[in-house]
């Protein structure tokens, strides 16, 4: 589990405004938010793959086709 230490600064209404964090409890959150979004985009390739396989060489010659 993530520990963070957060600093409030509140509004003249006394609400919280605004969050501190010290820059490497920010790095590891957006660390891990990267990780998530790399779940998220892997689960959905998953779920969208069809199971068709080329060979890259193939992948390759078909690229430079379509370049020139």
């Amino acid at each position: 589990m993530l520990t963070v230490h957060p600093q409030y600064i509140k509004d003249a209404d006394g609400n919280k405004s605004f969050v501190v964090l010290t820059a490497k409890e920010f790095d590891t959150i957006m660390e891990e938010l990267e990780d998530i979004e790399d779940v998220r985009l892997y689960d959905e390739a998953k779920k969208n793959d069809t199971g068709k396989r080329i060979l890259f060489s193939d992948y390759l010659k078909n690229r430079k086709q379509k370049k020139g």
